[in-house]
């Protein structure tokens, strides 16, 4: 039998909610009591409000931005994975173990003619063609593996301040 999958039911977010989203995402090292100032709120009420945000999923983390070049890692590329039938089993490994492979800096489950689009940053050519044939080519279930180089990223300037706003 299939397994039914409902979609979350969106965290309603008041005023007060959506402009701590805003200014977290500006700025994740944000204090508390500069985020409760900037809103108009007690520090205690927006600690409260802060870890609800949390709780909910609405916040799921905040992150430093790394350049990947910077530690070692310059070169990136987006690997299209596609897999040679649908055995969940494989997906289901596939998205558990990719992630946590050094160098992965994101996996995506797609549609369209990939199944994934693997985003990661290596130390060379070699390298990245390497983490291609021992950790993505050998798995059960997968065709086809094709890389391409990023030759430059440019991060969205829309991020989602501008649903917080809604």
């Amino acid at each position: 039998m299939a397994k039914m999958v409902q979609a979350p039911v969106p965290a309603a977010l008041d005023r007060t909610d959506r402009a701590l989203v805003r200014l977290l995402v500006e700025d994740g090292r944000t204090p508390n009591a500069s985020l409760a100032r900037a809103v108009g709120i007690a520090e205690s009420t927006c600690l409260v409000r802060v870890r609800s945000l949390r709780e909910r999923g609405v916040i799921q983390g905040i992150h430093a931005r790394i350049d990947p070049a910077a530690v070692g890692r310059p070169v990136q590329a987006m690997i299209a994975v596609r897999f040679g039938g649908h055995r969940r089993s494989h997906f289901e490994t596939f998205s558990e173990e990719v992630p946590r492979l050094p160098g992965v800096l994101g996996a995506y489950h797609v549609s369209g003619a990939v199944d994934y689009l693997v985003h990661v940053a290596a130390e060379s050519a070699d390298a990245l063609r390497d983490f291609v044939l021992d950790h993505l080519t050998n798995r059960p279930g997968v065709l086809h593996a094709e890389t391409s180089l990023i030759f430059d990223a440019l991060r969205g300037e829309g991020s989602l301040t501008d649903l917080a706003d809604g």
